[in-house]
């Protein structure tokens, strides 16, 4: 029997949310490639579980909209190490870390000003590109 999936101590993933199959991994590794399905893939319906607020759900949504498919299924996978054990720990632990980085709220930027000495580099060097280009032009004919 699986355990829950704790990511925080206040946000649990239920082990009855997620579904486990597997399937031969591909790759070196001989034999046991051939006859083993040691691949796990895990798959875990964001939009219909309960266990996550629904601010962390949208913010999950957008940030992993790559891995869910139109179900509403994330699916992630692994076939790292050669035991299903392994890859079932692996997954586990890509989730909870995908979870904990849409736990974490964005900072706000605070918008700041294009400093002086910013502004007056850039207009010297425009100036003196002007000049520049100014020097390569034939000198005014006068008649």
């Amino acid at each position: 029997m699986r355990k829950d999936l704790v990511v925080t101590s206040r946000l649990i993933v239920p082990a009855l949310e997620l579904r486990f199959s597997f399937a031969r991994s591909g790759g070196p590794g001989g034999q046991n490639v051939n006859k083993v399905n040691s691949k796990a893939v895990l798959r875990w319906n964001v939009t219909s579980s309960a266990s996550i607020p629904e601010s962390i759900r949208s913010r999950f949504l957008v940030q992993q909209r790559n891995r869910i498919n139109d179900e509403g299924d994330l699916v992630v996978t692994s076939e790292r190490y050669r035991d299903q054990l392994r890859n079932v720990a692996d997954c586990l632990a890509k989730l909870r870390d995908m979870i904990r980085a849409a736990a974490t709220p964005p900072r706000r930027r605070i918008p700041t000003k294009t400093p002086r000495g910013v502004k007056e580099s850039r207009l010297r060097t425009k100036r003196e590109t002007a000049e520049k280009k100014s020097r390569r032009r034939p000198p005014p004919t006068v008649e």
